[in-house]
């Protein structure tokens, strides 16, 4: 929704700040609005789709639906709860909610395993590194967080939504959490892979490509465009700017089609895991060192 009204607006040749002034708004709620902080009541869109020039009425009507469903999920939205927003970021936030309305999900990771494919131990692992930073607490409601988001994007993947995941060779034989963990982490995502809930491809160190010089980041296709949420070690942001977000996807896909094919990927996983096992076949119970 949020998308489309910034379209329009660009495409009426509005800046935000004529359109509050058009509205009797002030400029914090119209940037508000576009960058998904609140949802538009339906009682202010359509004055606003008026004054942007929309005038169809399929268009309207299906608008002020999307924006009564939007409200809806916000007010419900488990990551608008308290116990969680204060733990989250507004990128993540927002990340999550496009999760819940993507089509097609191109996530690529250069250091771990994407959040919402991360195992509770493997989440766990990753969350010891900010003993030093974060609260017990607050550790615990972002593995809860992760999570939820593995269980509500699994569900999506398995109803059709294509996942395409791109992992840095390195993240396949960093072993968080230790060998155990590490490997029921691999098995885990080797499971998915093979029952195709999501497709996963590997950048060899070998590869030297564009895509390798970013962050990690992903791209989520939605019925109105494309999202970018890029994320490094201090920090995360949401980008929705049309000519970013294509260059990301045109590297992604250049690289996507020359790095090692599912199935090679796949084998050097059962690899990883075996070298694993085999590592921690003499070692007590418990015992992940």
């Amino acid at each position: 929704m949020r998308l489309a009204l910034r379209e329009a607006r660009e495409r009426a040749d509005f800046t935000q700040l004529q359109v509050a002034e058009a509205m009797e708004w002030s400029l914090s709620k119209v940037i508000r609005i576009e960058n998904g902080d609140v949802s538009i009541s339906p009682n202010d869109l359509r004055p606003l789709l008026a004054h942007l020039g929309i005038r169809d009425r399929t268009v309207i009507a299906s608008m002020l639906a999307d924006t009564r469903i939007a409200r809806t999920r916000q007010r419900q939205a488990w990551y608008q709860t308290t116990e969680f927003r204060d733990q989250l970021t507004d990128s993540m936030r927002k990340l999550i909610e496009y999760e819940g309305e993507a089509d097609e999900i191109r996530s690529y990771s250069i250091y771990y395993i994407p959040g919402p494919l991360q195992t509770t131990a493997y989440a766990t692992a990753l969350m010891t590194r900010y003993e030093d930073e974060l609260s017990e607490d607050q550790r615990r409601r972002r593995i809860e967080a992760r999570m939820l988001r593995r269980e509500a994007l699994l569900a999506r993947a398995r109803g059709g939504v294509q996942f395409l995941l791109m992992l840095d060779e390195s993240v396949l034989r960093r072993t968080i959490g230790g060998s155990r963990v590490f490997a029921d982490q691999l098995r885990d995502l080797m499971q998915h892979a093979e029952e195709g809930t999501i497709r996963i491809r590997m950048v060899p160190f070998s590869l030297d490509a564009p895509v390798t010089n970013n962050a990690s980041f992903d791209l989520l296709a939605l019925s109105e465009g494309e999202v970018l949420y890029r994320e490094t070690g201090l920090s995360d942001e949401m980008i929705e700017d049309r000519e970013v977000t294509a260059k990301h996807r045109a590297r992604y896909d250049k690289v996507w089609e020359d790095v090692a094919d599912e199935r090679d990927t796949i084998e050097f996983i059962q690899r990883q895991i075996v070298i694993l096992e085999d590592g921690t076949s003499d070692r007590p119970p418990g015992d992940n060192r």
